[in-house]
């Protein structure tokens, strides 16, 4: 756990219990424990949804959009002609 030895575990143990008190370490353990499983589950439902993601059925085929040369897409259109606007101004 983290290379710490037995010894070194009694030693947190005791100077946290001379610190915090021996009302709040029960309550500061059990928060630290779920603020540690919380985190587990969300790194695993992460992990999980990453794996999903990555893996894309095969009967899916990506859509790939298809690439007109410009020549042809001018050739094959007629030409408009545009009449130019004119703007009345009366006065």
């Amino acid at each position: 756990m983290f290379g710490l030895g037995f010894g070194e575990l009694i030693l947190i143990f005791l100077i946290a219990l001379i610190f915090i008190g021996p009302k709040k370490l029960p309550e500061l353990a059990k928060g630290l424990g779920k603020g540690i499983r919380d985190f587990q589950n969300a790194a695993k439902g992460f992990s999980d949804h990453m794996q999903d993601t990555s893996e894309t059925p095969k009967s899916e085929t990506p859509v790939v959009p298809q690439i007109v040369d410009s020549a042809q897409q001018i050739e094959s259109k007629p030409a408009e002609v545009s009449s130019p606007k004119t703007e009345d101004h009366h006065s």
